[in-house]
């Protein structure tokens, strides 16, 4: 008899909870990471609070080259269970904004709760503990780790994705799904700010750290939340969400005046203001905007409102509500949140996360193509998929 049913490569969030959930359903469970902190990317998110999942998840929340594929494990674990379970464990959590949820304490408590629900299933940790080589061995799986040879019957990898590198974040995932045959989809950073040409943006360095609700749009993303201006670019909500979205040489569209008609109401300031149109339009737009737009449009700043005609005060408007610019990139995987693309969805079972052409191997998590918004989306992804696997390699029947 194999020494473990199960070796899980990955102990962040969704290698965690999959350990301890096949653990405490009979499962002999080795769980292996090659980094010295465990969890570090739940460490670090939300400002240490960690926006655990989002009340409202569901498969529309989602991008992926299939996507179909995440309905099933969303369905069968979803946030109000992963609530559940942090509830039963009696770490205090708040809801901040749209159905994100957050530790009201610290991150290190989610950590610790994964960590228990491992020790409750006799789950063997092993960190730090690099795997070198994995392969297939008669009916299961031989691996070279940094203390020795290991023999398995099944191998999960939720070795996450390439964001921040500089916490161990590597390509083993990807490369050991290539390894055995899988198919991979294009990856590339997500919910990572946007940057510019510096000579195009020379114009709007002096707007660095203003933020302001904004509408935006690029391709199939279209979202209603604060922009962040900074020195190479923009970042803020607004964009981190629309950047999932976005491809290179694609345009994004922004709304700086979400809800109003801008149009109209420089229009009918007219008959009111005495004001010229640089001082009027501060009455409308953060004032530090205003000022930055008008270097754009000299011929109108020193015009008074009344004076200007209906066509430029419209055109103004439309330069501020339809603003059409093109990013030259991102910030990278320095500063990208998750990994977009993955492990082919195609190639899994949506039951079970089990490769269709390997048996007995598994891929959960941020390794797998399916990308969610920002707010807790991914956070819940790593739960459900993991759920469903831990689920599968368990022996106790399912409850």
């Amino acid at each position: 008899m194999l020494p473990y049913d199960a070796v899980v490569i990955g102990a962040g969030a969704a290698g965690l909870f999959c350990a301890g959930i096949a653990g405490q359903r009979g499962a002999r469970v080795l769980l292996i990471d090659h980094a010295p902190k465990v969890a570090e990317k739940i460490r670090i998110s939300g400002g240490g609070r960690c926006n655990f999942t989002n009340r409202d998840a569901g498969p529309a929340n989602f991008l992926s080259d299939n996507p179909h594929f995440c309905r099933s494990a969303l369905a069968r674990y979803t946030p109000q269970d992963f609530i559940a379970l942090v509830q039963r464990h009696r770490i205090a959590w708040h809801e901040k904004h749209k159905g994100q949820l957050f530790c009201d304490e610290s991150a290190e408590d989610l950590i610790a709760m994964l960590l228990r629900e491992c020790e409750q299933g006799n789950v063997t940790h092993w960190q730090p503990c690099a795997v070198q080589a994995v392969r297939q061995a008669g009916t299961g799986f031989e691996l070279d780790t940094d203390r020795g040879l290991v023999r398995t019957a099944r191998v999960v990898v939720a070795t996450g994705g390439l964001p921040v590198p500089k916490i161990g974040a590597t390509d083993f995932g990807l490369r050991l799904a290539r390894q055995f045959g899988l198919r991979t989809t294009d990856t590339r950073p997500a919910l990572v700010p946007l940057t510019f040409d510096a000579a195009a943006w020379a114009p709007f360095v002096p707007l660095a750290g203003l933020s302001l609700p904004v509408g935006i749009r690029s391709g199939d993303g279209e979202f209603l939340e604060d922009l962040l201006f900074t020195h190479r670019g923009l970042s803020g909500p607004a964009v981190l969400q629309v950047s999932s979205f976005w491809h290179p040489g694609q345009p994004i569209d922004v709304d700086l005046a979400p809800g109003a008609d801008l149009g109209a109401t420089l229009k009918a300031a007219k008959g009111s203001s005495r004001r010229k149109v640089a001082n009027e339009l501060p009455q409308h737009l953060p004032a530090r905007l205003a000022e930055a737009w008008l270097t754009r449009h000299p011929e109108l700043a020193e015009r008074p409102i009344a004076d200007t005609r209906d066509k430029d005060l419209l055109q103004l408007a439309a330069s501020l509500q339809a603003w059409s610019l093109t990013p030259s990139g991102t910030e990278g995987y320095k500063k990208a949140e998750v990994m977009a693309g993955g492990v082919d969805t195609r190639e899994l079972s949506s039951q079970t996360m089990e490769s269709r052409k390997v048996p007995g191997l598994y891929f959960i998590g941020e390794v797998v193509d399916v990308t969610g918004w920002l707010g807790g989306y991914n956070f819940q992804w790593a739960w459900a998929s993991a759920a469903a696997c831990g689920r599968a390699l368990g022996t106790a029947p399912d409850a």
